[in-house]
C-alpha cells in the first residue's frame, strides 16, 4: 500500500502546499483502474468545507448521503447512484462521472457547467477526499467520505489535517448528521481493499 502511495503522489502535490507538514497525510495521484476499481463501493458523506457559496449552500442543505460508485474503466467513466436525506425526505439520483485520469479528476455536467474534483487519498484506505478549486482560494473546498456511516477518531483527524493542508478552517466545516437518514440501507456488496495495492 504505501509502495501504491508513494509511486502515484506525483503531478498534484504543488496544490496540497508540500511545505505545510499537515499535507504528507494526503496523496494527489493520477487516476489508474486500481484507484477506480477500489472506489467501485458504497461510500458515506461525513462533511465539507466550502468557500464557493452555491457548494456551501447545497452541502447545508443535506442531512445524510450514502452513495455508490460503479466505474467503468474502457470507457473511464463512473456512474453515482446518490442517496439523500434533504428536509427529513430520501431523494435518490444517478449520475455519470467523466474520469481524467492524468490530472487525477473526476467530472460532472450540469447542463453547460462542469464540475470538476480532484481525488485525494488519505492514510486510510477507507476514507478519502474530494476537492475543488483547489488553486482558488475564494471558492476552493473539500467534501470527506467514508466506507461506514460514523467515522473514526483517526478519520475525522486526517480530514481535519487536510482541511487545513488547503488553507481551510475547521469553523468552515459542515458536518452530517447520520442519525437523520431517511434511506433504505442495503446490505453492501463486498469491499474491495486490495485492489489499490496492484497498481
Amino acid at each position: 500500500m504505501a509502495l501504491h502511495w508513494a509511486l502515484e503522489a506525483l503531478c498534484l502535490l504543488p496544490l496540497l502546499n508540500p511545505q505545510n507538514p499537515v499535507c504528507a497525510n494526503l496523496v494527489a495521484m493520477p487516476i489508474t483502474s486500481a484507484t477506480l476499481d477500489w472506489l467501485s463501493r458504497r461510500w458515506f458523506f461525513m462533511a465539507s468545507a466550502f468557500r464557493n457559496p452555491e457548494y456551501k449552500q447545497e452541502a447545508h442543505k443535506i442531512q445524510a448521503e450514502f452513495f455508490t460508485f460503479e466505474s467503468n474503466t474502457k470507457e473511464d467513466t463512473v456512474l453515482v447512484q446518490e442517496h439523500l436525506t434533504i428536509g427529513d425526505q430520501c431523494l435518490q439520483n444517478s449520475t455519470v462521472l467523466t474520469v481524467q485520469r492524468a490530472n487525477g479528476t473526476l467530472t460532472k455536467l450540469v447542463g453547460s457547467q462542469a464540475h470538476v474534483a480532484h481525488v485525494l487519498l488519505l492514510r486510510d484506505p477507507r476514507s478519502f477526499v474530494l476537492a475543488f478549486a483547489l488553486d482558488d482560494k475564494r471558492n476552493h473546498g473539500l467534501c470527506f467520505y467514508t466506507d461506514k456511516p460514523e467515522p473514526t477518531p483517526e478519520q475525522l483527524e486526517e480530514f481535519y489535517q487536510a482541511v487545513q493542508c488547503v488553507g481551510l478552517t475547521k469553523s468552515e466545516i459542515l458536518h452530517v448528521n447520520w442519525q437523520k437518514n431517511k434511506c433504505e440501507l442495503e446490505k453492501p456488496r463486498e469491499q474491495k481493499t486490495q485492489g489499490m495495492e496492484a497498481a
